[in-house]
């Protein structure tokens, strides 16, 4: 379980395909050094497992359904990610409650910028609709961020300039794609209400 309070943003060292899956190593000079075998860290909003930690660098392994719903398939070395370890009992909750399952693919559509401040609108499945509302929270990348508006297709998010700074929100290009996770109570609230047929 994470936050979505990303930890820091570091580069990818070397990314490597291996049957189906593919193994990703990140360059992670001092954050890295607390971080154990069998860790979980998300990668861009994406839980994944430490398979080999080797001096700065830490790897992991990504499989077909993984590399299917993220966009950590499309990593190459340089490129930089979001990071956060996960949580333990009785660390403060600064966001909300991210699994590190991704539900689904966005893609940026428009950037608004005003100063140093900035509003982002995305894509989303429209299935993933009903789990969305104003105000309420997203993980995109693996960030902790409260919705502004909600349209059938698409979202907005209000980025602050320190967001943008530390995290890969802030070098996002117009069709770059991103990890969504919607809020996992929203799931929980349609799945009951699905079953009820309520909705």
């Amino acid at each position: 379980m994470f936050t979505g309070l990303v930890e820091c943003c570091l580069p990818i060292a070397a990314v490597q395909d291996e049957g189906p899956g593919r193994k990703i190593t990140l360059e992670t000079p001092g954050w890295g050094k607390e971080v154990e075998m069998g860790a979980s860290i998300a990668i861009n909003g994406c839980c994944l497992t430490v398979i080999a930690i080797e001096g700065d660098q830490l790897s992991f392994e990504a499989g077909p359904e993984t590399l299917s719903r993220t966009n950590l398939g499309k990593l190459k070395p340089g490129d930089r990610v979001n990071l956060e370890r996960s949580l333990k009992v009785g660390d403060p909750l600064g966001g909300h409650w991210v699994t590190g399952h991704v539900d689904a693919l966005g893609s940026l559509l428009e950037r608004l910028e005003d100063g140093q401040w900035a509003t982002l609108w995305f894509s989303l499945p429209s299935y993933l609709n009903k789990q969305l509302a104003s105000k309420g929270s997203i993980a995109i990348d693996g960030v902790s961020l409260t919705l502004v508006d909600v349209e059938p297709e698409r979202f907005s998010v209000a980025l602050i300039p320190h967001t943008l700074e530390v995290t890969t929100l802030g070098k996002l290009a117009l069709g770059d794609e991103v990890n969504l996770e919607t809020d996992l109570m929203a799931k929980y609230v349609e799945k009951q209400m699905t079953a009820a047929r309520i909705i």
